[in-house]
This record gives C-alpha cells, sequence and structure tokens, in this order.
C-alpha cells in the first residue's frame, strides 16, 4: 500500500499465511484492523484494491491494519476449502495479532471483510462477539447469494457497518437484503455501484472512516 508497508507471516492452521501490516498515522493506538480478501479461486488476494482501500481507511482512523491471502492463495500454505478453513484462518491470525503487538490485548479489535471475505468475517465476527473484544465491524460486497452468511448479533449492530452496490451483478443487491431484513441490520447502498466500487473506491473510503470516528 505504501512504502510503510510490511510484510509478516502468521502460523496458520495448515501452515504459513503470508500478510502485509500498515501502521497508523500519528496519533492515538485504538487497536487492531484484520480485513478479509475476496474469494480465492477467482483471483481474491490481500492486493485487492477494494481490500487495499479498507486498510487504508482504517490506518487513517488509528488502527494497525493486517492483510493476510487465505490458504493457497499467494505464498500462503494449503488449498481453497470453501470458508471452512479460511473462517480457521482468520481466527489465527487475530489470535496471533492479539498475542504479539505489544498493547493489542488491552486496545480495540477490528474485523472488516469484501465478498468472500465478508461471508467469512461475519463468522468470525459470530464467534468473537461473546468476548467483547469486537469494536468495529465492516462488511462490503457482502457475498449472500453464494454462502451461508451468519447473522451479525444485536449486540453488534451499532458497531457494524454493511456496504453494497445497487448494481452489483456478482452478488446481487436483493440477495444481501434478504439476508439483512430479518436482523433489522442497516444497508448502506451506493447507487449505480458495481461490485468491485470502480471510480467510487475513495466514497467507500469515506464511509469506512465515517463509521470509524462514530
Amino acid at each position: 500500500m505504501n512504502t510503510a508497508t510490511q510484510s509478516v507471516q502468521f502460523q496458520g492452521p495448515v501452515g504459513l499465511l503470508e500478510g502485509l501490516q500498515d501502521e497508523p498515522v500519528e496519533g492515538a493506538f485504538k487497536g487492531v484492523a484484520v480485513i478479509a480478501h475476496p474469494h480465492p479461486l477467482f483471483g481474491g488476494t490481500m492486493q485487492n484494491k477494494v481490500v487495499q482501500t479498507l486498510a487504508k481507511a482504517f490506518v487513517q482512523n488509528g488502527w494497525r491494519a493486517i492483510r493476510f491471502n487465505f490458504r493457497g492463495v499467494g505464498a500462503s500454505a494449503g488449498v481453497y476449502d470453501e470458508g471452512r478453513g479460511e473462517l480457521d484462518d482468520m481466527l489465527s491470525v487475530i489470535a496471533q495479532t492479539q498475542s504479539q503487538n505489544p498493547g493489542a490485548e488491552s486496545s480495540g479489535l477490528a474485523l472488516a471483510g469484501f465478498s468472500f471475505g465478508a461471508y467469512v468475517t461475519s463468522h468470525v465476527a459470530a464467534q468473537l462477539a461473546p468476548t467483547g473484544q469486537l469494536e468495529k465491524l465492516v462488511l462490503v460486497g457482502t457475498a449472500a447469494s453464494r454462502f451461508q452468511v451468519a447473522p451479525v448479533l444485536p449486540e453488534l449492530h451499532d458497531k457494524t457497518l454493511v456496504v453494497h452496490g445497487e448494481v452489483d451483478d456478482t452478488v446481487p443487491l436483493a440477495s444481501v437484503m434478504d439476508w439483512a431484513r430479518p436482523q433489522s441490520l442497516p444497508v448502506t447502498v451506493i447507487p449505480g455501484v458495481e461490485h468491485f466500487f470502480h471510480g467510487q473506491l475513495p466514497l467507500l473510503r469515506s464511509l469506512v472512516s465515517r463509521h470509524l470516528r462514530a
């Protein structure tokens, strides 16, 4: 993302996972944000532009941003596991960021994901919600038409931002609304935008920053 981006490694359940870490701009350290990328079988990596945009928003608002490649992507060990193993990968990365970063245990934890990554992140959030660790949750282009996305627990609603493009042809907006409606979970819809937010990444970053400042 910039010259300060550091390459990092995590010990995943089936081997090493490669990652990238960006430090927050000067000011108070709010915590660690772990960000999940789109579908591994369709070119999704931690270098995805939406994932980079999410990382920038967190960094600019005082969070250490951690991106990582799921198993089987780039130099990460293993093979695609339809979300099951990827859930374990993300939980493993989170546990290590909390133990390896000084002060992380007493600071905040944020989770974000794009597309397939949002699906995985939803299940991670469901597991971590009872711990009270989770301060912010951001789900973008949530793959509700393709996977069984976990509901967002009521206690996390105020901490959650769901963003979707109006004309997303990869994950139809209707599928996300069908997922969100029974939960009375608000969805922020960007008019005229498709799945990858072409031309509207600055707006996405602005929306996420506003949520992080709330």
